[in-house]
């Protein structure tokens, strides 16, 4: 599926959670998609300490975490609330290894 998928240059780390949130917009629609902490560090190569260490690592890693979300949404791996899962959670949701 050829669909144009966008992505603001937004995102915020949420610290409970242990992931990175960001948005993006498909269809006419808002999705909010999330990469985790440890998946962030597997695609660094490195431990992520700290919020500002975490989203520099998202910002080097954009690209790739944006071809990430993009396979998902057009795959339609929607978790139940509607949101993308990018690492261990989905990984966990669908039975894969992560």
């Amino acid at each position: 599926m050829n669909q144009e998928i966008l992505f603001p240059d937004l995102q915020e780390w949420q610290a409970g959670e242990q992931r990175v949130g960001f948005p993006a917009q498909a269809m006419g629609a808002l999705i909010q998609c999330y990469i985790g902490r440890s998946q962030l560090e597997r695609m660094a190569g490195t431990a992520l300490l700290g919020e500002a260490e975490v989203l520099r690592a998202f910002d080097a890693l954009r690209f790739d975490i944006e071809e990430l979300a993009t396979l998902a949404i057009e795959e339609q791996a929607f978790a139940p609330d509607g949101s993308i899962l990018i690492g261990d959670a989905a990984h966990a949701r669908h039975g894969g290894q992560p």
